[in-house]
């Protein structure tokens, strides 16, 4: 039902009701029983248990436990216990994060208020919210919070603040009267007033349309339910490795233990070496280490004002392609500012933006001022109920956006509340949307009388006789008119918001009324106002567009204000790319997608059209960022491949259904988290590349061996230590490797990029090729110069390995060369190459540990010609640059 474009007594017809005596009790306990209770569903609930067996569905701690079972059947039950540690660690925090999700919805009940005000049997009662009913009838004052979707029938100066609905900034004024209009968004919808928005001034009195689910914000949680949130690429990856790793270490188990059987060697030992082997194909360290370097990453973003709820989310950031930006807030201060004045037919440009109550006048780029500018403001005060004080060292605003930004401009021009104290208000005729105008009678000090009235100047100028010059009152002529009228033009298409200040002198015994006040009135000025953007905002807007991200605005403003704000942060200089909510409406999704990748401005839009932009976004292959603060972007916070919401201004919903949250609510905040989450990604690359590359070299040498007949080159023990020594902390420190000079500048990565992409797949096999031949071949050559000494041969295979997998660790860093970075720049990987050194020496040298791992001292001669052999792998590719 289209409940706008019925008159008052069109609605209570329609719903039975009546406006004198309400719904009876007994009609409204049916009407309860018949369509239950005013609140929003919650969806079907999540047992806490099956949230936490959810944790162990994930492919990668299904290898885990695998590679836990397979090291209990060696024996290995430290590293046993050290692996079922990690997968209970990791199940327990992504249980809590769950959990925490979960609660979205419950936060979007708690907007609805508590009680309203009904009138029923013909009396005005307090009633529970959710006993609410369509019929009853809801009083409305400043300060409440509105119980159900209602049609006004009475308004006495109405302004309710929508902005967590609507994202718009500014309080909407609302009427009574019915609006003909088809397909008209409840944004525009004046006569209408919305479940869980503010009452910031006036009141009225409305009829319920819509309880529960039946209403705009129920309409929201539906959404909610029903989004489904997406798989991270960094989770997509993994699983895809995982599948990838799992393959390969059945199928070289199976062929070592096939060969090795087949030449003749005994089954358990080869079933011991194959089953060493697959642990080693799986590297069981790699979730705890990509956890790590996330908290890591964390930790900085942290300091940095970006909280992340979900680790796997900073790596998601740096992957996005499209970040949609709420306008409000975000890109602006979400603060009224009155940038332009014009008296006297000079245009006075005014410096400093929001709150501040530090700027100068500007004609023409020069500081100038004027006894008129001085006269608009102070009337502007006047006229005002709004505050500006200083308490505690600090600026206190108060009252109407509108009129605080006319108070802060009186503070720059030094008009400030000791001037209001020079003049007694003497009446005012209030505000109101129909008038479009408040008027103040004041006196001053003399005990002269007059009239201020501010107000929208398409309704002021026609009641103008006069205009306030420098020499005085003087008659306001066509010329005048048109000039004026001119200047309006210029401000609109500035996306300025306008304000018309008029005075009237009172002779003694005038009437107060409106018509005689407010008519011939003397035309003072025009004040121009707009929501700035936040200064630092354009810079990081084009950091993003040189790292090949688009950042797309979403608002629900009016396209003009959206066109000027984007203009002013060069999103676009197109007026043509901008598409409105309406027009959305008259648009397939196949229509939108085909258009989605020229707009750059998504203006007058609802939470269905932002939920269908995301989607539509991601149809086209990108990885979307969404950025909200309001209930209306919660479904499209939790569709988008990641939802960021801001921390100051924020409603709980918001961000509940984020994974990043903005304590500044500033857009640099973004750049800053983009390029964190693009350096974890290059990490968590590096220390893949690092670990099954050396897994390869050891896989290889072993299956090489076999083939060729010779003894095991490792024994089961050995090809364990290795894993240990070489696995841990060196990939660690890779995680924490400071960016590359141009992680700023590449393109974001193609949203099907698997983790072997660029080559990497590439170097792990050609690396790892490598390092099992050089270990291969030291171990030949030493057991055919002595065949009696095979734990010597061992031993020297043993080291060879080892240390070609710590020198490969510094090729690593880069993708391109080893020489394209300073290798002693990173300290963590320099004191882990030498601790794992140490483990190393201690293995070879002290005689308890020698008995275990089967080893033998070697000579330092020995050294110098493993260290040369180890070398070859990462030399002989070492000046070989390679594309990042």
């Amino acid at each position: 039902m289209k409940w706008y474009q019925l008159d008052q007594q069109e609605v209570m017809d329609k719903l039975a009701t009546d406006s004198n005596s309400g719904l009876s009790k007994t009609i409204a306990d049916k009407r309860l029983k018949k369509n239950g209770l005013n609140k929003l569903n919650e969806g079907k609930n999540t047992s806490l248990l099956f949230l936490f067996l959810k944790q162990f569905q994930d492919f990668m701690v299904l290898v885990l436990l695998a590679a836990t079972l397979l090291s209990g059947l060696l024996g290995e039950y430290v590293d046993a216990i050290a692996i079922i540690v990690i997968v209970i660690i990791n199940s327990i925090l992504g249980f809590f994060q769950e959990q925490r999700a979960e609660k979205s919805l419950s936060k979007l009940k708690e907007l609805s208020a508590p009680v309203a005000h009904v009138l029923r049997d013909g009396e005005w009662v307090s009633l529970p919210s959710t006993h609410i009913v369509a019929g009853d009838l809801i009083k409305l004052t400043s300060g409440d919070r509105i119980v159900a979707d209602i049609r006004l029938i009475k308004s006495a100066s109405l302004e309710i603040e929508e902005s967590a609905l609507t994202g718009e900034s500014l309080p909407v004024t609302k009427h009574v009267n019915a609006i003909p209009t088809n397909n008209v968004e409840y944004a525009d919808q004046m006569n209408m007033a919305f479940m869980g928005t503010l009452v910031t001034k006036g009141s009225g009195v409305g009829v319920v349309v819509g309880t529960g689910m039946d209403t705009v914000m129920g309409q929201i949680a539906d959404l909610l339910v029903q989004t489904k949130p997406q798989p991270t690429p960094l989770e997509r990856r993994l699983a895809d490795l995982g599948g990838v790793l799992i393959i390969i270490a059945l199928f070289l188990t199976a062929m070592v233990v096939g060969v090795g059987v087949w030449q003749g060697h005994p089954l358990y030992e080869m079933f011991l070496s194959g089953i060493s082997l697959a642990v080693a194909a799986i590297p069981e360290g790699l979730p705890a280490i990509v956890t790590v370097a996330l908290s890591l990453g964390v930790q900085r973003m942290i300091k940095k004002k970006a909280i992340v709820r979900k680790l796997a989310a900073v790596e998601t950031l740096g992957n996005t392609t499209v970040i949609c930006s709420d306008k409000t807030g975000t890109l602006t201060e979400n603060k009224m500012t009155v940038k332009q004045l014009y008296v006297n037919h000079q245009l006075f440009d005014i410096s400093g933006d929001g709150y501040d109550v530090h700027g100068d006048f500007y004609v023409k780029n020069q500081k100038a001022n004027s006894r008129l500018v001085e006269e608009s403001l102070l009337y502007a005060m006047l006229c005002s109920h709004a505050s500006v004080r200083k308490h505690n060292k600090k600026w206190v605003m108060d009252g109407d956006p509108t009129e605080v930004a006319l108070l802060v401009a009186a503070h720059k021009a030094n008009i400030t509340e000791a001037s209001k104290k020079q003049f007694r208000i003497i009446e005012e005729i209030a505000f109101d949307s129909d008038r479009k105008r408040m008027t103040v009678i004041v006196e001053d000090q003399s005990h002269q009388r007059f009239a201020i009235i501010k107000g929208a100047p398409d309704v002021l100028l026609p009641r103008s006789t006069y205009i306030l010059d420098e020499a005085g009152r003087r008659p306001f002529s066509m010329k005048d008119n048109n000039k004026v009228e001119t200047q309006l033009l210029k401000m609109a298409s500035q996306a300025l918001r306008t304000i018309a200040i008029c005075i009237k002198p009172l002779s003694p015994g005038h009437s107060y009324d409106a018509i005689s006040v407010e008519n011939n009135v003397t035309f003072v000025g025009l004040a121009g106002l707009i929501d700035p953007p936040r200064k630092e905002v354009k810079k990081a807007i084009k950091a993003c567009k040189d790292a090949g991200i688009k950042t797309v605005m979403i608002t629900g403003d009016h396209a003009k204000t959206a066109i000027a704000i984007a203009k002013q942060l060069d999103l676009t200089r197109n007026d043509e790319a901008v598409l409105t909510g309406s027009q959305l409406n008259q648009m397939s999704d196949q229509q939108l997608a085909d258009q989605i990748n020229d707009i750059a401005v998504f203006a007058r839009v609802t939470p269905t059209h932002k939920l269908k932009i995301v989607q539509a976004l991601q149809q086209k292959g990108h990885i979307v960022a969404m950025t909200g603060d309001g209930v209306n972007d919660a479904p499209a916070l939790k569709a988008s491949d990641i939802g960021i919401s801001m921390g100051l201004t924020g409603t709980d919903v918001a961000k509940e259904s984020s994974e990043l949250i903005l304590m500044d609510d500033n857009f640099t905040t973004i750049e800053t988290a983009i390029k964190e989450g693009r350096n974890i990604y290059e990490n968590i690359r590096k220390f893949i590349r690092y670990l099954l590359a050396s897994n390869v070299g050891e896989i290889l040498v072993m299956l090489f061996a076999i083939l060729m007949a010779y003894p095991l080159p490792l024994i089961p023990v050995q090809i364990l230590w290795v894993n240990l020594v070489t696995d841990g902390l060196p990939a660690m420190a890779l995680g924490v490797d400071q960016p590359e000079e141009d992680v700023m500048r590449m393109p974001p990565r193609p949203v099907k990029e698997g983790i072997f992409s660029r080559g990497l797949g590439v170097k792990i096999i050609t690396r790892g090729f490598l390092i099992g031949l050089v270990t291969l071949l030291a171990f030949i050559i030493a057991y055919q110069n002595d065949p009696d000494q095979l734990t010597y041969a061992r031993t020297i295979a043993f080291v060879t390995l080892i240390m070609a997998q710590l020198i490969h660790v510094f090729d690593c860093r880069s993708a391109r060369s080893v020489f394209a970075r300073n290798p002693l720049k990173n300290v963590y990987l320099v004191g882990a190459v030498l601790s794992s050194i140490l483990l190393l020496i201690i293995v070879i040298y002290y005689p308890p540990l020698q008995q275990i791992f089967e080893t033998v001292a070697i000579p330092p001669t020995d050294w110098i010609y493993v260290l040369c052999m180890s070398s070859i792998p990462t030399v002989l590719f070492g000046f070989v640059p390679s594309k990042k």
